[in-house]
């Protein structure tokens, strides 16, 4: 990797329209489109399209479909992973998904930040007669055992702990202990899940 995508991947100052940033992308681009012309019963192209999109998986992940990945490559996704429909990762930073975690429709993973002052955001004329903007991220992860219900959306530089839900249309902000349970924008922990929990009428 050349030195930009370097510095993308380490949280610094970095220009998105290189030519190997567009390499990776494109290519993740054309791969979320072939997948979402696929239908659910098109398992052996869905494998081989997850396996390039994400070289960093363990077995069982399932993506319903449709997706919208950045970059695939920077994600590290855990087994057992689970995403309904309208999952999109935004990966300048990688991201680290853990076992057996699940994901409602309109989940989105964002690790892109940009300046708050519009004279350092806006795209300009660089060193080399490009036109191009200068962009940041801040890693993601997410612990084990997790459920993001519909429209979370997990902000960059966010860790979730293992076993925690997080509510629909919540939006993660900070850090989140183990075991909670998150709701509200921004999202707040409402309470610990402790074995009062448990569903009586559950077979386990």
């Amino acid at each position: 990797m050349d030195q930009n995508t370097q510095d993308m991947l380490a949280g610094n100052p970095y220009r998105p329209g290189t030519p190997e940033l567009n390499k990776f992308s494109h290519l993740a681009h054309r791969l979320c489109r072939d997948y979402n012309l696929t239908a659910d019963e098109d398992t052996v192209e869905r494998t081989m399209i997850i396996d390039r999109l994400f070289p960093n998986h363990a077995e069982g992940i399932y993506l319903q479909g449709p997706i919208h990945i950045d970059y695939g490559r920077f994600t590290t996704i855990g087994k057992n992973f689970y995403a309904n429909f309208n999952f999109t990762i935004l990966d300048t930073c990688p991201v680290m998904i853990g076992d057996n975690v699940m994901c409602g429709p309109n989940v989105s993973l964002i690790t892109a930040m940009h300046p708050l002052m519009y004279q350092q955001r806006n795209i300009r004329q660089q060193a080399d007669g490009q036109f191009d903007d200068v962009e940041y991220g801040k890693p993601i992860t997410i612990g084990d055992n997790c459920w993001l219900a519909s429209n979370v959306t997990i902000c960059p530089g966010v860790t979730i702990g293992n076993g925690c839900v997080i509510g629909a249309g919540t939006v993660v902000t900070k850090d989140i202990p183990d075991n909670s349970l998150v709701l509200g924008v921004p999202g707040k922990v409402i309470r610990t899940i402790t074995e009062k929990d448990r569903l009586e009428n559950y077979p386990y």
